[in-house]
């Protein structure tokens, strides 16, 4: 297995400390936080840990405090009501005695119903695009010291961009993107939930960043943080085969920035939505590790 994707599930593998009391490592992206992904992923195994045989179908969280990637964190989980159908769970991530994170997710028994999705964009195959990581590459040189650990970083998955994106000669751009994305090696097993883990790990990604091109403002000189995050999961998916993630923002005011995804499967099924809201400030900053 590609050590990227071992590293990343080898994260998402929680110790037990208590009955509802888990303990989850982090890692150094080159950011000056936590990643914010890692803890959604952390967060959403945390409640899959008290809960049997329902899917997640959606979670609501809130970053509170920047989280210190040298320092382990712990969830606690709430189990806030069983009922017949659904379960309901809110988790709280706790570093140094001080909330950093709290989420509230949502689980399914399996039920069939009415069926209906929006359609997939109309995109060039992911085959027929550009790694990031060659364009990353490229620009390394060329970007400041702070800036340049964090797009060293290897990440775990593949990301294609329809356009891709110029950090260093940005212009105004209407506020969509659409991204192709899977994990950078096969994904041992059929666990849908760990693939909806990793799907929360890597929706962190390309979301805000969205909300700067209508201003043709570079990533280098602004200040960026989520504030907030939500996912509804909609159908199966697996995160090693192709998904498109299409971005739209239709707001930014108040030094926020909003943003909104719809992920499909190559095929055109609607498997999951996003929204997020961030910060965004102008001048010179760390590196966004959310974005």
């Amino acid at each position: 297995m590609d050590q990227r994707l071992a590293d990343v599930l080898a994260v998402l593998e929680l110790e037990t400390l208590e009955v509802n009391l888990f303990r989850g490592e982090s890692r150094d992206i080159g950011s000056a936080q936590v990643f914010g992904g890692q803890v959604l992923g952390q967060a959403l195994v945390a409640a899959y840990r008290t809960v049997e045989d329902r899917d997640c179908h959606s979670l609501h969280a809130y970053f509170l405090r920047r989280g210190d990637f040298n320092a382990p964190i712990v969830y606690q989980v709430d189990r806030s009501r069983d009922g017949h159908s659904f379960s309901s769970r809110r988790v709280v991530a706790i570093q140094a005695g001080e909330q950093i994170f709290h989420m509230s997710c949502s689980f399914q028994v399996r039920e069939s119903g009415l069926e209906h999705a929006a359609r997939m964009p109309d995109v060039p195959a992911p085959e027929t695009l550009g790694d990031f990581d060659s364009y990353r590459e490229e620009i390394l040189a060329s970007l400041p010291e702070k800036v340049r650990r964090f797009f060293q970083h290897r990440r775990p998955f593949e990301f294609r961009p329809v356009r891709m994106p110029d950090y260093l000669n940005p212009v105004p751009l209407p506020p969509e993107r659409q991204v192709w994305f899977r994990a950078v090696d096969q994904v041992p097993g059929d666990d849908d939930r760990l693939h909806r883990c990793l799907l929360a790990y890597v929706s962190d990604y390309n979301l805000l960043e969205t909300a700067t091109q209508p201003h043709g403002r570079s990533l280098i000189n602004l200040q960026m943080a989520s504030i907030d995050h939500a996912t509804w999961f909609h159908r199966p998916f697996r995160v090693d085969d192709w998904l498109l993630y299409a971005i739209d923002s239709p707001s930014a005011s108040g030094a926020r920035g909003f943003a909104r995804g719809a992920i499909f499967t190559r095929d055109g099924r609607l498997v999951a939505s996003t929204a997020q809201e961030g910060l965004i400030r102008p001048g010179l900053a760390e590196p966004a590790a959310k974005s």
